[in-house]
């Protein structure tokens, strides 16, 4: 059943630190239409109907719609209070629906001429998120490559992005990819010169003739051997998992392990092929009726595999997490 105003008592308060902090998973994807919010929305809810105490944030502040795909028509709070200081408390934003163990901090009523938060703003509101009385936060990011979506990608657990088996989804995920991983780089670097090499490498038709990732390490390397061995740090350290949306044929399968290929090949880090979910005619009937697909029909070929999906991310949780199951 969906919930008619998203009325709830909320989380408790968040005014000190809750320990184990919980997981976050930032779900992106750098193109609109590839289904960021309804795998955020059911992956959400597979978590929450093993045991899990889940956070669902919409972080899309310019096209919020988590709450519709959670049955909240419309949301009593929401983080554009928590952007524009009118709420200080996130646990009072997260609202509840119809699914136990699982809550909504909706992004509805944002402010249109300035939506996103300023940089120091976003640094308080993912201190905050770690606060969360919750096992996992699952964060839905909007489209594109805009400062605050990549720091958002950036600070998770396991950042996802998510790719449908069209050439400008897989054009837009590698470059969602590139413009994470340099921003990471930028500010791994230590050095004012290598940063400014870095900046300069975000230009893909840049002077120097930087073109990938390998490119800029021969670069750095040239330039500072201690920076050359952080920047080689900081790419074993990023590790996005790719999930793939809507897949119809063998061949689409194949397209998350050719992801990972390119990455490790072109851009010298490796991605990890989280899975997969069939195309399914009950996606849309979901999105009509404003229930997650694993609540309107837990049977069907893309709840099962959404349930493969969440049950692997619960797998890699810390253990203080794995336990919440059995509470």
């Amino acid at each position: 059943m969906s919930s008619s105003t998203g009325a709830g008592p909320g989380l408790p308060g968040t005014g000190g630190p809750t320990k184990p902090q919980p997981r976050m998973i930032p779900v992106g994807g750098g193109k609109g239409g590839v289904g960021k919010t309804f795998v955020v929305a059911n992956l959400g809810t597979a978590l929450a109907r093993m045991g899990y105490r889940v956070v669902t944030v919409d972080g899309d502040l310019e096209g919020a719609n988590l709450h519709t795909c959670l049955g909240v028509s419309q949301p009593s709070a929401s983080l554009a209070d928590y952007v524009a200081h009118r709420e200080e408390d996130l646990g009072k934003l997260a609202l509840e629906t119809a699914t136990p163990n699982l809550r909504l901090i909706a992004a509805t009523g944002g402010n249109l001429a300035t939506p996103q938060p300023g940089h120091a703003r976003r640094v308080q509101l993912l201190r905050e998120l770690r606060k969360l009385p919750a096992d996992f936060v699952l964060i839905d990011l909007g489209a594109g490559t805009h400062p605050a979506v990549m720091d958002y990608f950036m600070v998770g657990d396991d950042g996802v992005i998510v790719v449908s088996p069209e050439p400008t989804s897989v054009e837009n995920a590698y470059s969602f990819l590139r413009a994470a991983f340099y921003r990471r780089l930028r500010l791994s670097m230590v050095s004012y010169d290598v940063r400014r090499v870095v900046t300069l490498a975000m230009d893909e038709s840049n002077e120097r003739g930087i073109r990938t990732p390998l490119d800029l390490l021969r670069e750095v390397q040239a330039l500072d051997k201690t920076e050359g061995k952080r920047f080689v740090e900081a790419m074993r350290a990023f590790r996005p998992r790719v999930l793939i949306n809507g897949v119809r044929t063998a061949q689409d399968v194949q397209l998350g392990f050719s992801v990972r290929s390119i990455c490790r090949k072109y851009f010298g880090f490796d991605a990890e092929y989280l899975g997969y979910v069939n195309f399914d005619d009950g996606v849309r009937r979901s999105v009509r009726s404003r229930r997650p697909l694993l609540e309107l029909a837990p049977r069907c070929d893309a709840s099962i595999y959404l349930a493969r999906v969440a049950n692997k991310l619960a797998a890699t949780a810390p253990a203080a997490s794995q336990g919440a199951a059995t509470r």
